[in-house]
């Protein structure tokens, strides 16, 4: 039978082993929480990995190799192999096959019969099937639609532009991680696939008589490399966000609201429409750290050339980002990975190298936004250099140092369109998501990199946050989306994105209703990233003046936000030291929590608990069991809570006592929420320079006093103490 292989030792280490049968060989290697598996054949050039770059390693511009151990903690294993409390049996008489076991229950094992596609015995491309248990949860997988439980879906791994998607149903969107955390009755474990080819996930839906109960993940890819990874959930988390990198750094002020709507770039009165903007936001006090530039600043007639200024519209791109600029407002322009037909610098440029082309040497061109256009092709150096030096001259020279990297999913079918893969062509459609990640690496690169700048990408892959920060795309306009759109997001946490957030009330369909308006920007309050972002069918923009009988309360929710900055800065330079989701379910931590809740934590300290239902103003919540308790203002609550839910007011949330939150309050004032008795310590960051020092607050609590340590002579001290104790603070 062909299925049947005898595979024997090719090596034999104490931190990894090397099968083969024929061609075919399998290393596995041991490393500390995780193993990994690559199979390939002798001589198989395989792509480079853009994603696993564990800790503070430096990516390569070409990449690292796929069986590259740097960053990572060889563990030596004598015969009888485990990892952490895991078991692991490879069997490679016959039929190579790990199992994978937990004292005398088995965690979960590949398939035992035609686990791998080893010689097309499933077909075309790569193949791994893994046991699947009755009840089991599976989670992450990126910015995937519906419940936040995978369980029993098809999901494909590739990335559209998908304006206007279902939140609830919609698949695949924008992003390609092919990482997931599987909890079932014995444990938990993580996969992550290390490959950028196109695939997809059967989680439980396929059912095969012939077969035990089964999921698997295909890739077109033939090569398969993956690592799994062992603890529980939280744990498993933690080392797939070490695994793939440390993220970049932030500026502060890219956590305030950023305005953004294709309307004022669009317009023909372009620079009076973002004057406008700039007026309004002083006239009605909002505080507003950005400005998203659609791509309208770019366009000649209907369509849109990137790097090149309309100065019809935008007369002096330089004193307009200088005005904005002493406001404390930065522009984010958003540049797209092609050039069209007719661009004007097309006869420049029309050389073939630097593009995506087929294997004739001829540029391939493709329909994009009703025209056709070339791919830049980020797999070419001198691509890569040019699409620096054009973002340095078109763009950070005349004051927009941030970028929007947008529309570059990439959408390269055809088997004969080529890449030049740095020196190593292979086909374009092998590592589309790759090209949108390559592209948000040169558009870092290009600035300054002594300085914390915005650089933001719609597409990528798992690791995309060591380059740039994302959004969940072209959303659309409804409650059920609104609640959709969450539940995206707690996925994205489950699968490695911290900084990251919606358009807030919907970017595509009718502007918001004045509830819903309202709504999502309660619930933007709680995520990274603030932003309002439309292209409303009526011709609307949905700003924060939006709805003018509205202002106060929005007004209100803005000065919130404002408040919040000193926390979610100092909780972003955490998360990223620590290797920690930003936003995530409460479950994470909590596991006997409802996992589909709409209330999540922002940051390690608060419970958020938005409204996602229309007609609704009162919420139930379920506090997970701290023992310490949780803090609703100056009261201590536990169990399960009845709060109000105004609409037209400030949301409930709550602090988590033994808890310090940093707000801005005419200068920083420290919010202490303290236990009954015990130490505890916040560490604050205010630095905003790359070198990103701290300072620990700490907090003694006794029977009749609450001290406070770490705080300076100008900085105030709020106690909310149910028992009223006394404050003292210490310097």
């Amino acid at each position: 039978m062909k299925w049947s292989h005898d595979f024997e030792y090719e090596t034999f280490q104490k931190t990894y082993r090397v099968y083969k049968c024929g061609d075919i060989r399998i290393r596995v290697d041991f490393f500390e929480h995780m193993l990994r598996v690559a199979i390939y054949k002798k001589g198989q050039r395989s792509v480079p990995t853009y994603s696993v770059c564990p800790g503070e390693c430096k990516m390569p511009r070409h990449g690292r190799s796929r069986l590259s151990t740097e960053g990572l903690t060889p563990l030596p294993q004598e015969a009888e192999i485990r990892i952490d409390d895991v078991d692991i049996d490879i069997g490679f008489t016959k039929e190579f096959r790990i199992r994978y076991r937990k004292g005398d229950k088995e965690l979960f094992s590949d398939r035992a019969i035609l686990a791998y596609n080893f010689e097309g015995e499933l077909g075309d491309g790569s193949y791994h099937y893994i046991t699947r248990e009755d009840g089991e949860h599976v989670y992450g997988l990126g910015d995937k639609t519906g419940s936040v439980n995978h369980v029993g879906k098809r999901l494909r791994m590739e990335t559209f532009d998908t304006m206007g998607f279902d939140a609830n149903a919609s698949d695949p969107l924008y992003k390609q991680v092919p990482f997931f955390i599987c909890k079932n009755s014995v444990g938990a474990y993580g996969i992550y696939y290390d490959t950028y080819s196109t695939g997809e996930f059967d989680l439980g839906a396929e059912h095969n008589n012939y077969y035990p109960k089964y999921k698997y993940a295909h890739f077109e890819e033939d090569a398969l490399v993956y690592y799994v990874i062992f603890g529980s959930v939280s744990e498993i988390l933690h080392r797939f966000l070490y695994l793939t990198g440390k993220a970049a750094l932030m500026p502060k002020w890219a956590f305030r609201y950023c305005g953004s709507t294709m309307a004022y770039a669009d317009a023909p009165d372009s620079e009076r429409q973002l004057r406008g903007f700039l007026e309004n936001v002083r006239k009605n006090g909002l505080d507003c750290g950005g400005f998203y530039l659609s791509s309208g600043y770019t366009s000649i007639g209907n369509r849109r050339y990137v790097f090149t200024w309309n100065e019809d519209k935008i007369p002096d791109p330089n004193a307009l980002a200088m005005d904005f600029e002493k406001e404390g407002i930065h522009f984010l322009p958003n540049v797209k990975p092609v050039l069209l037909s007719d661009h004007p610098f097309w006869q420049e440029l029309k050389d073939p190298n630097l593009f995506l082309h087929y294997t004739d040497g001829s540029i391939a061109f493709f329909p994009f936004w009703d025209a056709s256009a070339a791919y830049f092709d980020f797999t070419n150096d001198e691509t890569y250099e040019l699409w620096m030096k054009l973002i340095r001259t078109r763009l950070i020279e005349k004051g927009y140092a941030s970028i929007w990297n947008d529309n570059n999913e990439y959408d390269v079918h055809d088997r004969d369109v080529q890449a030049c893969g740095f020196g190593h062509p292979l086909p374009a459609r092998l590592i589309r998501p790759l090209f949108p990640f390559l592209m948000a690496m040169a558009s870092k690169e290009a600035g300054d990199q002594n300085q914390r700048i915005m650089n933001v990408s719609r597409s990528g892959i798992a690791g995309l946050e060591r380059v740039a920060s994302t959004w969940t795309g072209d959303n659309r306009t409804s409650f059920e989306d609104f609640r959709g759109n969450h539940k995206m997001a707690m996925s994205m946490a489950l699968s490695g994105f911290r900084f990251f957030g919606q358009d807030i009330g919907g970017f595509a369909g009718p502007k918001p209703s004045p509830e819903l308006f309202l709504r999502w920007i309660q619930y933007g309050l709680f995520t990274p990233r603030f932003t309002l972002h439309s292209w409303n069918q009526d011709g609307s923009s949905t700003m924060p003046w939006l709805y003018p009988e509205l202002l106060p309360e929005v007004q209100a929710l803005f000065q919130m936000r404002a408040k919040f900055i000193p926390y979610i800065f100092s909780e972003a330079n955490r998360v990223i030291e620590e290797y920690r989701p930003l936003i995530y379910p409460v479950f994470l931590e909590y596991p006997e929590y409802d996992e589909e809740s709409d209330c999540f934590f922002f940051g390690q300290s608060i419970l958020a608990c938005p409204v996602f239902d229309e007609g609704i103003e009162e919420l139930e919540v379920n506090l997970p069991d701290n023992q310490e308790g949780w803090y609703l203002g100056d009261a201590l609550c536990r169990g399960t809570m009845r709060v109000k839910a105004p609409l037209h007011g400030l949301p409930p949330y709550f602090v988590r006592a033994g808890s310090i939150v940093p707000m801005e309050e005419d200068g920083i004032a420290f919010h202490v929420y303290p236990i009954a008795s015990g130490e505890f310590e916040f560490r604050y960051y205010d630095d905003e320079t790359i070198a990103n020092t701290f300072r620990k607050i700490s907090v003694i609590c006794k029977e009749n006093e609450v001290v406070i340590r770490g705080v300076r002579r100008k900085e105030q001290v709020m106690l909310h103490d149910a028992a009223k104790r006394p404050l003292i603070v210490e310097g």
